[in-house]
């Protein structure tokens, strides 16, 4: 299992927000590059990046900011947010981005999805951000009436990569994963899962391992990293 930090952007700041609330940030630093070397030099093998403007306004917002972290480290970057067409999918890989997030899109149009699949073995990950069991959309405004599962299960033979699953009641409140939620997901598809949302120390980390056996291979933090609950270096030598 791999601990892969996330780096928010909103307005070129590294931010981490409360159950996806624009309205509800906390600013944790001016230079998003500076941030992922940090973690990098912890020992992360990997960062999650997102857009949050990007998200709201359905296209990238924050470019600048994720060519700067992509010039800083040698680490994988993973991207997600307003990633919405084609186009915007092979901008980002022809900058180096290592995998693609694809979120509302892969309700709205799964055909995209499964074309990206086919065009870039091996770099989409489809995003599910659920609310009580069920997928929510359009930078977490907008909750569906589909089931996390059920959706995860659409893209069991399109060659996803993984499913990054967040729990949104959770998210950047260090409340602890939903564990029975991540380990239903993660028993359904074949599709490798990461967990994400709630995270806030060691014992989350160590609950969460057990989960690797039905396909959980890693999970998502940001609050906690920030915050100093979770310690990088920790949480990466206790899964080793």
């Amino acid at each position: 299992m791999i601990i892969i930090p996330a780096i928010d952007i909103k307005n070129g700041k590294c931010v981490r927000l409360r159950q996806g609330r624009m309205d509800s940030e906390t600013v944790f630093g001016e230079d998003p590059a500076a941030m992922a070397l940090r973690w990098e030099a912890d020992g992360a093998e990997m960062i999650h990046v997102v857009d949050l403007d990007g998200a709201v306004e359905k296209k990238p917002r924050n470019l600048v900011s994720i060519k700067r972290i992509l010039d800083a480290v040698k680490i994988p970057i993973q991207v997600g947010g307003g990633i919405r067409d084609i186009e915007t999918i092979e901008m980002y890989l022809s900058v180096g981005i290592r995998r693609i997030i694809i979120g509302t899109e892969a309700i709205r149009n799964p055909a995209l999805v499964e074309e990206a699949c086919r065009n870039h073995p091996g770099r989409i990950v489809v995003g599910i951000d659920a609310r009580e069991g069920l997928v929510a959309i359009e930078g977490w405004t907008e909750t569906t009436r589909i089931r996390a599962v059920e959706l995860a299960r659409r893209f069991e033979q399109s060659g996803v990569a993984a499913i990054n699953f967040t729990d949104i009641h959770r998210d950047g409140m260090q409340t602890g994963p939903n564990l029975e939620a991540t380990r239903e997901l993660a028993e359904s598809v074949s599709i490798p899962v990461v967990a994400s949302g709630g995270v806030s120390t060691l014992r989350d980390i160590r609950n969460l391992m057990p989960l690797e056996p039905f396909g959980v291979i890693g999970v998502i933090t940001g609050k906690a990293l920030y915050a100093g609950t979770l310690n990088l270096k920790e949480a990466i030598d206790l899964t080793r």
